[in-house]
């Protein structure tokens, strides 16, 4: 008995699809200029190996049986399957890759990534996308362990980091800010750091796999509530559960509202270099996803409004 995958290749289901336009065997052997005894023997393969009848011949019309319908409702979704696989492979070829992986940052505005996101689709580029959230080092860290292609928002240092480009985005500010009702809300500026140690702070899970984990403006014995992104950094000290520095974006509509306040503490103003870095390529160079990327973020309203327009210090 034949096997099933070497009887149902798309050649057998287009034949299976003509005899079921054409309404009989002998009309689709015309069709395919074939002989009808050739047409009925490979029919009869694909029914053997499946142990099925696809065709009811009782009456000189060539009729589906309920298993047929069901084969070439199937197989028609195969065909398509095929002809994408084709053409993806065939424009893939032209110097799309097959896939673009991209770390994001949680300081990195989502909106603003979406938006590119639907821009680069609208190109019908062969390149799937794939985004990934990470925080502190674990965005830089997915880069340099080759699980993204390119990263918005890391924080490097002054290290050399071989196989890696990289272009700043800005310099973000930050604000340390407090909910109205926290105890720390009606104290007289600034805040020392004797004072601020005493509260919990309210810190995001450095995403790193590595276990070098960064923070920013912790101090040591400071009790901490560790939340797994920025928004959640917001949420928790709008309600007052734990204190710290916020980009001055994500901080300012609840300044604005009263939900939030600044207090000014006793160090130097908070700041941090934002940079988006990509693997350096072949000598052929970046292939035309990631080249499109890299042409985007060239443009300065691009990377201010990826930081978000008052996060953003030129």
């Amino acid at each position: 008995m034949p096997n099933y995958r070497d009887a149902l290749t798309p050649v057998s289901l287009t034949l299976l699809q003509q005899i079921a336009d054409s309404g009989s065997f002998a009309a689709a052997a015309r069709a395919l200029n074939m002989v009808p005894s050739a047409l009925t023997y490979r029919v009869q393969q694909i029914e053997e190996a499946l142990d099925v009848l696809l065709f009811d011949r009782s009456s000189r019309q060539a009729k589906l049986t309920e298993a047929g319908t069901e084969l070439l409702r199937e197989g028609a979704g195969l065909l398509a399957e095929v002809d994408a696989i084709a053409n993806r492979i065939k424009r893939v070829a032209t110097g799309w890759e097959a896939e673009l992986t991209i770390a994001v940052d949680s300081i990195i505005d989502r909106v603003t990534v979406m938006e590119l996101c639907a821009n680069f689709f609208s190109l019908n580029p062969p390149t799937r996308l794939k985004l990934r959230s990470e925080t502190l080092s674990g965005t830089l860290e997915a880069l340099t362990s080759g699980e993204a292609d390119i990263a918005l928002g890391v924080v490097m240092d002054n290290n050399s980091h071989t196989g890696l480009h990289r272009e700043s985005l800005g310099t973000v500010g930050f604000v340390f800010s407090v909910a109205p009702h926290h105890p720390l809300a009606e104290v007289a500026d600034p805040l020392p750091d004797s004072l601020i140690r005493q509260y919990r702070a309210a810190v995001i899970s450095d995403s790193t796999r590595s276990g070098r984990n960064l923070s920013i403006g912790l101090l040591p014995g400071q009790d901490v509530f560790t939340v797994p992104d920025m928004p959640s950094k917001v949420d928790a000290q709008v309600r007052g559960m734990g204190i710290g520095f916020l980009p001055t974006c994500l901080a300012q509509p609840y300044i604005d509202t009263g939900r939030l306040i600044v207090k000014r503490v006793d160090r130097a103003e908070h700041k941090i270099q934002s940079s988006y870095a990509w693997r350096k390529s072949g000598r052929g160079g970046p292939g035309k996803a990631l080249a499109w990327w890299l042409e985007q973020l060239k443009r300065p309203v691009t990377r201010a409004a990826l930081l978000g327009e008052r996060c953003r210090i030129q």
